[in-house]
């Protein structure tokens, strides 16, 4: 008999896609690393596992435990699926610009949910960095994840999801483009298909908010890039150690009103029901047209599912209150 032992070896091995609706005006093959296919619905199903059983290696996270992060959703969604299954407590912090859908899924693998104002500065009491921190110090024989910084999120990326894309694309994968937000998975996917063959281009999706472009292209550190933005998932007011920029060849920006047009199109053009960084991702690719030949073979990561965002993206009287349809 063939089976998993527990939910948690199910997790990576997810298929590549072709898209064919949205890109076709570019010249090459376009294929989506489908990671909706993972038990949590999420990318970051990878990096949760990997963060945790390090830290059990390392005695970090002892049994009983609390496991307490700050999440836009996913990471805890990924966190809660392990604390479950290894039986640990888990506390996610979560800003008040996510969806309602993930907050409740997070509660429904039994997490204990914090909410906290997004319009705060990261070392702000109140922002969901801090509050995280906080609640690590105060609550006995608990663990701080802080995927931002741990390297176990990069390792994950590159122990799993880059060799899965080099054997299923037999080497000839020439470009890979994903959103970033911790840097996790760009710098381990990176890191990996540049070891693989130096001449792979690495391409991150930004936000318009987010201070990872101008970084990347001038090493300044510019507080004025830096405002809210609606698009969940990607971009940061904070600089990861995740985030490996030597490996990314650049960066594109993306609206959030062609994120989240475009998560809608991806459902209705690809029959592809994903998250917002979806949206984000595909629109950020076409963005790259210039990029491209016909010999090309692009791999773009979508990161999550769209169950997550019925209330927004997929809710017309939303997007429309938003200016962002008719």
């Amino acid at each position: 008999m063939e089976y998993a032992k527990n939910i948690l070896e199910t997790i990576g091995k997810t298929p590549l896609v072709k898209l064919n609706a949205l890109t076709a005006d570019l010249p090459c093959l376009v294929l989506a690393k489908y990671e909706t296919f993972n038990p949590g619905n999420s990318v970051k199903d990878r990096m949760a596992l990997q963060m945790i059983e390090d830290a059990e290696a390392a005695g970090i996270l002892k049994p009983g435990g609390t496991i307490i992060e700050g999440t836009s959703g996913n990471t805890g969604m990924g966190l809660a699926l392990a604390a479950v299954v290894k039986d640990y407590k888990m506390i996610c912090v979560i800003s008040d610009k996510q969806s309602k859908e993930k907050i409740d899924i997070l509660k429904a693998v039994g997490s204990e949910v914090h909410v906290c104002p997004t319009d705060v500065a990261p070392e702000d009491p109140r922002s969901y960095y801090s509050t995280a921190k906080r609640l690590s110090k105060e609550i006995p024989n608990s663990w701080y994840v802080n995927q931002y910084d741990n390297p176990s999120n990069c390792k994950a990326h590159y122990l799993s999801t880059g060799p899965e894309i080099w054997e299923q694309t037999q080497g000839k994968v020439t470009h890979f483009v994903v959103g970033v937000g911790t840097g996790g998975t760009i710098s381990g996917v990176g890191s990996y298909l540049k070891e693989k063959n130096p001449n792979v281009k690495v391409w991150g999706i930004d936000t318009y908010g987010s201070v990872f472009k101008k970084f990347h292209e001038t090493g300044i550190f510019d507080e004025n890039e830096i405002y809210p933005y609606v698009t969940e998932g990607i971009g940061e007011d904070i600089l990861p150690k995740n985030v490996r920029f030597e490996i990314i060849d650049g960066f594109t920006k993306v609206t959030d009103k062609d994120a989240a047009v475009y998560t809608q199109r991806l459902a209705k053009e690809e029959g592809m029901f994903l998250g917002n960084s979806a949206g984000a991702a595909i629109k950020g690719l076409l963005q790259l047209k210039e990029h491209f030949s016909k010999d090309d073979v692009v791999v773009v990561l979508f990161h999550d599912h769209g169950s997550r965002y019925v209330g927004k993206m997929f809710n017309d009287d939303w997007m429309r209150e938003k200016g962002y349809i008719d």
